[in-house]
């Protein structure tokens, strides 16, 4: 099964730290998923390939909160 499965609506989306950085708002082409809106309203985009699972109905990153704030999309590409 692929990960693309696994990622539903609604799901936390934590850091390799496990701190949270957002929450699944759905995934937008083949390549990102797409994060619920931020507090000034803005989606962000983070790659796939950034996940390393998605156990206990949360998609746990390979990557620190550090990065995933300062590489995410604001815009899918």
């Amino acid at each position: 099964m692929s990960v693309s499965h696994a990622i539903l609506p609604g799901m936390p989306v934590l850091s390799a730290q496990n701190t949270k950085v957002g929450t699944v708002d759905g995934l937008e082409g083949t390549n990102l998923i797409k994060l619920t809106k931020d507090e000034q309203g803005q989606h962000h985009y983070i790659p796939k390939d950034w996940v390393a699972s998605t156990d206990n109905a949360e998609v746990k990153l390979s990557c620190d909160e550090k990065r995933a704030v300062s590489e995410w999309l604001t815009q899918p590409n």
